[in-house]
């Protein structure tokens, strides 16, 4: 059984998952309101929370208290990939005459309960060293250059990163030896960069896996795939200088530890909402462009797979296992969610989680919460755990006086829970679905009795596969590549002479049973005759157009009348040209 941890007025408590979503007994619910942090280690073993008195450790599954420190400000806490150490940040404070405060970063040995060291860590942002996941090494940005410990000993700095600047760093996942991705930023007209290296290799320019220079850039995320074998770096400006957009701009740049780099090409203009890597780590989604957003995957080589169109979204998530993604719009948007299966990309479901501020896949792969909570939105603070196809399964909002300010589930490492096969049938609930009624759109006086005219500001586009139809990812053979260089060629050619012996656009579907469109493209040898037809033709065509804005509730002029009125002679004098071939 794994549980969802609830903090907030009402205390902090853990809830089970599915199927009981029952308060867990197991864990004796803290029920002060001052509970400031709390943390799951790595494997969903131990979890640690500060109540405003004490910091304390207990066994997730039978609730034991391991150890308690007496660290009444801690606001931050930590543990270590493999659970021997427990990091606890609290806010920095200098002495009223102006000397140095106490240190405010403390590493504690979790299986003896004493503190291994305290650093002075002024910054509350990257407050919490890094570890490599085996802990072999751990690392921390001070005073712009990387210090290195090993094997958890702190009072050794066994190694350092030092460049002029190094803003930030991220420690690549996974399995030795470790990499380095480290952020520089430009200065005097120097470029930024991110560079790549594997650990210990840090010395002169030539021992960098990949460098990757740009300019337009303030701050940089830095993204590793799960395999550790390339970095997606959004790097963005606070103030766009064209004026386009207020969220300055935004550019995707790839890196890969062979030391290829690119630019990816999005091609929509806009801010970049979110990117992800799929944890298959071959491919990775983007959410980009003004509104309706565009949603794009990618392969290696930053081509794009499949292309999602346009829509309500600045989000994306894959599921743990990576076989599905879901697209939704949070924030300022209406909390729509798509459901997609990433192997087929089919869509699979469209539920919908307004007024949302959270958002997690439960580690099974099947389940997902969403949440609203405070301070982001003070009304109506609370989770709903819903199935990935659709159905809304448990939902808990909290009385009108309470607030709810953090959920998560208890996480788990990889391969406890096997991938299964994706199911389209919305599993069965108790609870009915959570439909939000769709909002009337404001219709001025004059046409409230008329007939609604459906009038979009824009026009949706739908999602395209992107990959050339029978295309694999292996690279072709010289002569496969010729043989589909040819047939392209043919193909190509043929469409070519097909356009030019029908002339005309093929028509919406409703058109195609007019009686001219089923007589094909035939030339008289008559080039007098072929142009009468072709204008005819062009007139009917003008006609039909007219007929579908009239049915779609759209005043016609006189004019415009008189001609759908001479449609039966038109087709009269078609059929006697044509008859005369």
């Amino acid at each position: 059984v794994f549980t969802l941890a609830v903090r907030g007025s009402e205390g902090l408590y853990m809830v089970n998952g599915p199927p009981s979503f029952t308060e867990s007994t197991a864990f004796q619910r803290d029920s002060g309101k001052n509970c400031k942090a709390v943390a799951f280690s790595k494997d969903g073993s131990l979890f640690a929370w500060c109540n405003g008195e004490k910091v304390n450790i207990v066994n997730v599954t039978n609730a034991e208290l391991l150890r308690s420190f007496d660290l009444p400000k801690a606001v931050c806490l930590e543990f270590s990939p493999k659970n021997n150490v427990l990091a606890t940040w609290q806010a920095y404070t200098t002495a009223k005459d102006g000397t140095a405060g106490v240190p405010n970063l403390q590493l504690h040995d979790v299986k003896t309960g004493k503190c291994l060291k305290s650093f002075i860590q002024k910054k509350m942002q990257n407050w919490c060293p890094c570890w490599a996941d085996d802990e072999s090494i751990c690392a921390r940005n001070v005073n712009n250059e990387v210090h290195f410990f090993e094997n958890n000993n702190f009072n050794t700095i066994t190694n350092k990163l030092h460049l002029q600047k190094v803003n930030d760093f991220v420690l690549s996942p996974g399995a030795q030896p470790t990499k380095v991705a480290v952020y520089v930023p430009g200065s005097k007209g120097a470029p930024s960069f991110v560079r790549l290296y594997q650990y210990p290799n840090f010395n002169g320019p030539q021992s960098a896996l990949a460098n990757k220079s740009f300019f337009k850039a303030d701050k940089v995320t830095m993204l590793w795939n799960k395999k550790a074998t390339a970095v997606l770096v959004i790097a963005s400006t606070e103030v766009d200088k064209t004026g386009a957009s207020y969220y300055g701009e935004q550019t995707l740049h790839y890196i890969a530890t062979n030391g290829e780099s690119a630019v990816v090409q999005l091609p929509k203009n806009g801010p970049i909402y979110d990117v992800v890597w799929n944890p298959n780590s071959v491919e990775f989604c983007a959410v980009y462009g003004f509104m309706p957003a565009k949603a794009t995957v990618f392969n290696l080589k930053c081509d794009p797979v499949f292309d999602f169109g346009t829509g309500p979204r600045n989000a994306a998530y894959y599921s743990p296992h990576g076989h599905i993604l879901v697209l939704a719009g949070f924030g300022n948007l209406r909390g729509q969610m798509e459901v997609w299966d990433v192997k087929n990309y089919k869509l699979i479901s469209k539920p919908v989680a307004s007024d949302s501020t959270y958002f997690a896949w439960c580690p099974d792969g099947e389940h997902i919460v969403t949440a609203t909570c405070a301070p982001r939105l003070r009304v109506s603070n609370g989770y709903k755990i819903w199935h990935y196809t659709g159905s809304l399964l448990h939902s808990y909002e909290v009385p009108s006086n309470e607030e709810m300010w953090q959920v998560f589930w208890q996480p788990f490492l990889d391969g406890v829970f096997p991938a299964k096969a994706v199911k389209y049938q919305a599993v069965p609930s108790e609870l009915p679905s959570a439909e939000p009624k769709p909002a009337q759109a404001y219709r001025p006086p004059a046409l409230r009795n008329k007939p609604v005219t459906s009038s979009k500001l824009h026009e949706d586009e739908p999602p395209q596969n992107m990959k050339p139809p029978g295309s694999s990812d292996k690279p072709l053979s010289k002569t496969a590549l010729k043989n589909q260089r040819k047939h392209e060629a043919k193909k190509a050619a043929k469409q070519e002479a097909k356009a030019d012996a029908s002339q005309e656009p093929a028509q919406s579907s409703a058109s195609q049973n007019a009686p001219r469109s089923a007589v094909p493209a035939v030339t008289s040898g008559d080039p007098e005759v072929d142009k009468k037809i072709k204008n005819l033709k062009k007139k009917l065509k003008a006609i039909e157009q007219l007929k579908e804005q009239a049915a779609a509730g759209k005043q016609l002029e006189k004019n415009q009348l008189e001609k759908i009125q001479k449609e039966a002679a038109l087709l009269q004098e078609l059929e006697d040209l044509e008859l005369g071939l």
